[in-house]
Parts: structure tokens; sequence; C-alpha cells
């Protein structure tokens, strides 16, 4: 597999699990628009920025979550933009 190259026909969820700092500059440029989840960090759980939804605005990604059983107050949701 190539990297750097991203399928026309993507699936968003597939970023699942990612750090949002990882993605790939194609990857950005796919997914811009999209709104990602990432738990908020706290110095008690200091989480890794791993993205635990995906979705094309900011209440779909909450229903995700919730879905998902987490507990979207415990989530920012930030806009996926292309890297430059």
């Amino acid at each position: 597999m190539q990297t750097g190259i991203v399928p026309t026909a993507l699936d968003p969820q597939s970023f699942l699990g990612r750090a949002p700092e990882s993605l790939e500059i194609g990857e950005l440029h796919a997914l811009h628009g999209q709104w990602a989840a990432v738990e908020l960090y706290s110095p008690a759980t200091t989480p890794l920025r791993r993205i635990k939804a995906i979705a094309s605005t900011p209440s779909a990604c909450l229903d995700q979550l919730a879905a998902l059983g987490l507990d979207p107050r415990q989530h920012e949701v930030l806009m996926l933009r292309k890297p430059y």
C-alpha cells in the first residue's frame, strides 16, 4: 500500500483511533470539512489524542459517541481542515 494516497471512495470510519496530528496531507484534503471528536485533555487522565468519532456535523459526532457508550461531555469536537 502506498502512503500519502487517499482513495476517492473514502470511509471516514477508517480514521477512528488515529491522532488528528498523524493525518497525512492527502487525508486532510479528503477529510476537509468533516468533524472529529477527541477526548478532552485532563491532567488526571492525559488521554492520547485519538479520533473517537468522525461525521459531517458536530451533532452527528456527538451522536456517534453516545452510540459507542462514550460520554460526549468528555470530548471536544474539532473541524478537520486542509493542511494549508
